[in-house]
């Protein structure tokens, strides 16, 4: 009776993972991005987006010494309700952009994993062909929970890519409808794709991503749904007319599948941009633009602060309950909490 080895029936174990790669300086994550090197790149969007307090320090410096380098990409954000086919357009005007001899940037925002916080999607795989292209670099980020169809860091890391050379930086949101709009506080441009057909052509673009929209288009439209989109095409142009005061957004219609349209939406956004840059519209843009990233950093600064407060953290626990319980109203709660902090503030550290 022969004896089979154990080993026999088991498969092999995997082989280890490779060591981590050494922690990069400052001066080599800057000099790093610079010179367009894409591994430095992704280190420094994750060190930017990492939540570890200890990476903070080393972030805001790669940051400062990047800014000057920024300010000469075009900042186009792309919006949509799920399966207008964002990831699709985006493929197909990245490869039309890449053969023009531009180089393109694109952050993709996809649903956090409740498990993992991690990216559901994985848009490099949804754009396989753009994610092959030498001129291209796609970053996938959680959105984290995170209002507005953007990560937590979007800005910044759309500013690490102007900075490594990129000539227009595509930021496609996470397309859940209700709050789109932040993503015009960091684009020079925002576009919105709509579907034909699904009776959901007003209601999937919400008013207040309508008020401003600078560029809608109803995608899909190839093979039997061409009359459709052009239906829902002049239901949009009514729409906005109706919504907007001045010159509405223009409507047009194209099919990512086949690339019908896209070259003229890429018309429209450069000259919109275009525009803007003339008329000095742009830098006022991008000044009130920057005004509310630093409002919306104070804001996460102090939300942090009061996590790192136990007065505070204990007040909160007590307020909550005191507003489950309808014993306390939630204005006079919010008043305890903040006293409860300021109280306690001397003694926090930098945050």
């Amino acid at each position: 009776m022969s004896v089979i080895a154990l080993t026999d029936h088991h498969p092999q174990a995997r082989p280890p993972r490779p060591p981590a790669p050494p922690p990069l300086s400052t001066e080599q994550m800057v000099a790093g991005v610079t010179s367009g090197d894409r591994a430095v790149l992704a280190r420094a969007i994750s060190l930017i987006e990492s939540t570890n307090p200890a990476h903070a320090e080393q972030a805001d410096e790669v940051l400062r010494a990047l800014l000057p380098r920024t300010g000469r990409a075009v900042r186009i954000g792309i919006t949509g309700v799920p399966g207008a086919g964002k990831s699709t357009f985006i493929e197909r005007l990245g490869l039309m952009l890449c053969g023009r001899g531009m180089r393109i940037a694109v952050l993709a925002i996809d649903p956090s994993s409740t498990i993992s916080g991690g990216s559901i999607l994985g848009d490099r795989t949804r754009m396989g062909r753009l994610a092959t292209e030498s001129r291209a670099f796609i970053r996938p980020s959680p959105s984290g929970g995170t209002l507005g169809g953007v990560a937590r860091r979007t800005r910044e890391a759309g500013l690490l890519c102007e900075a490594a050379g990129f000539d227009a930086v595509l930021i496609e949101t996470v397309g859940v409808g209700q709050s789109e709009t932040v993503v015009a506080d960091m684009c020079d441009c925002v576009l919105t794709l709509a579907l034909p057909g699904s009776g959901d052509e007003l209601q999937g673009v919400k008013r207040g991503l309508l008020e401003i929209v600078d560029i809608i288009a109803v995608n899909k439209a190839d093979g039997d749904n061409v009359a459709r989109a052009r239906i829902a095409a002049g239901e949009l142009t009514t729409a906005v007319r109706m919504l907007r005061a001045g010159a509405p957004a223009p409507v047009v219609t194209c099919s990512a599948a086949t690339g019908e349209g896209v070259e003229a939406i890429w018309g429209l956004i450069d000259r919109h941009v275009e525009g803007l840059r003339v008329t000095g519209r742009l830098e006022a843009r991008r000044r009130e633009q920057r005004l509310r990233w630093m409002r919306s950093l104070i804001d996460d600064r102090l939300r942090m602060l009061l996590a790192a407060s136990p007065a505070a953290a204990a007040a909160l626990a007590a307020a909550e309950a005191g507003v489950r319980d309808s014993a306390m109203t939630p204005g006079a709660a919010a008043r305890r909490v903040i006293a409860a902090f300021l109280a306690d503030a001397r003694g926090i550290g930098p945050v």
